[in-house]
């Protein structure tokens, strides 16, 4: 997808079209990290970096951002996708795991709240890179 993303040049157009529409840079990242969820909840993790990475790096780049918090962002985002329905693999481990009793809905009911910790916890590594990038940063050094 890479090669043939950047053989049609997509990238630029993707650039100039970014680029164009005079929105705050968080603004962007907020939005990206809103398709990056999205996408979670109906396609496994590995293929939303293979289609989202190629599109959403140059930009975060282009945007002065932290390209390893991004990245960090980006797992702690595809971890609370993880949890979330339909396709939520850590759903379907659970119940191979739990008493016969417990059904796929008491499950999905019961992830809510570490969801909303997932994204509390994404949203506090989004304005405190600090968190995401110190020890990288120290051992770097």
């Amino acid at each position: 997808f890479n090669n043939l993303y950047r053989a049609m040049g997509a990238k630029s157009m993707v650039m100039n079209m970014v680029g164009g529409l005079e929105l705050s840079p968080w603004l962007i990242l907020i939005s990206i990290q809103l398709i990056i969820l999205l996408l979670g909840f109906v396609i496994d993790d590995f293929a939303v970096v293979m289609m989202v990475a190629p599109i959403a790096f140059p930009i975060i780049k282009a945007l002065g951002f932290n390209t390893l918090w991004f990245g960090i962002l980006f797992i702690v985002n595809m971890q609370a996708a993880y949890l979330t329905p339909p396709y939520g693999f850590n759903l379907f481990y659970l119940k191979a795991i739990v008493p016969k009793g417990v059904t796929m809905g008491d499950i999905y009911r019961s992830i809510i709240p570490f969801v909303i910790l997932q994204v509390i916890g994404l949203i506090i590594v989004m304005l405190f890179p600090q968190i995401a990038t110190w020890l990288p940063s120290v051992l770097g050094k």
